[in-house]
């Protein structure tokens, strides 16, 4: 759910690939470059990454006959309509003995609840990213909103039907994954009342917010990958709620190298290699003892490991069903709203 910073070729092609090939399809940056290299020093198995921007766009391609992946990694709201869609494969990754080291709080999917499908992967919180420096403090929505006219300087909201409609349930007091009708109408009606103080709906905010374009962004914790050594710029969970998202890795039914996925699976369960991954990308991890191994500005960050009072005020998607139509046409209503 990042921008990508690393987006190698899919260099595999339907009748080409080779058991000594592994080609992912994940988000774009949101997977340590060094994690890869040490699989295919480990294992001779040589591996591409494709990138992506949402679980929409993802989905898409796989459903237009995408051909050549093996690995996706699904939001687990996604993975939930993937598995009913019998597009992904039964791995029994919840067979292999480190399987233990993973957290059951993070079994989370309600179609593949004992992992026999997909491995927990990350987990984070979608907040506000600002510049201190521009906007002032910022503790929650309303002072993000409340950016434009305070200070003259420019805010975006994510391109994600999801994530902002979710901004406006929780800001009417509603359920992220509200069905009825009105909750959700009553969410695009807070967001519309809000859109003429949002410059941008975009998933390119970090770089806004660095070149000083923008001062705020709505954006996922991941983000805090830009600003290492730019202390100006914060990440604030949202004190009214906010959503949090987890991503698993999951091995697609028609991947061409499904014993190499598994090997990449298998690897990925091993707590230095978790750890090797938040420590680049500032996200949590569900494998337990990895925790313990990343570095202890990210293990000691509340906006990463977040506290209890803080996790109780989090809310993650779940699979709407056939009432996905009435976000589409809440979506469609904001973005044409003028």
């Amino acid at each position: 759910m990042k921008p990508c910073i690393l987006a190698l070729p899919l260099a595999l092609l339907a009748g080409t690939a080779s058991a000594e090939t592994l080609a992912l399809y994940n988000w774009g940056d949101y997977i340590n470059p060094e994690v890869l290299t040490r699989f295919t020093e480990e294992t001779g198995i040589e591996v591409t990454l494709d990138t992506y921007s949402s679980n929409e766009e993802m989905l898409a391609k796989i459903q237009a006959g995408a051909t050549g992946y093996d690995i996706v990694f699904p939001s687990v709201w996604m993975q939930d309509i993937m598995v009913k869609l019998d597009l992904l494969h039964e791995t029994g990754i919840n067979a292999h003995p480190d399987f233990a080291n993973v957290d059951p709080a993070f079994l989370r999917s309600k179609e593949d609840p004992e992992s026999r499908f997909c491995l927990p992967y990350a987990w984070g919180t979608v907040g506000i990213f600002y510049n201190e420096d521009v906007s002032g403090p910022i503790a929650g929505w309303a002072d993000f909103f409340a950016v434009p006219e305070k200070t003259g300087a420019r805010i975006s909201l994510l391109d994600d039907m999801r994530e902002v409609i979710g901004m406006g349930l929780i800001m009417t007091g509603a359920s992220v994954n509200a069905t009825d009708p009105a909750e959700v109408q009553a969410a695009a009606d807070y967001v519309i009342g809000h859109k003429d103080k949002v410059t941008a709906f975009t998933y390119e905010s970090m770089a806004l917010i660095a070149s000083g374009d923008l001062a705020a962004a709505h954006y996922f914790v991941g983000g805090n990958v830009f600003f290492t050594e730019t202390p100006n710029v914060k990440y604030v969970i949202p004190a009214e709620g906010a959503t949090m998202y987890q991503e698993n890795i999951c091995v697609l039914q028609d991947a061409p190298n499904k014993e190499a996925a598994q090997r990449f699976l298998e690897f990925y369960l091993r707590p230095e290699i978790a750890a090797l991954n938040v420590a680049q990308q500032f996200n949590g991890t569900p494998n337990i003892p990895a925790n313990e191994l990343t570095p202890e500005f990210i293990r000691s960050n509340p906006n990463i490991n977040v506290p209890a009072e803080t996790m109780a005020r989090l809310q993650i998607f779940e699979d709407l069903g056939p009432a996905l139509r009435v976000y589409d046409r809440a979506w469609s209503a904001i973005r044409t709203a003028q």
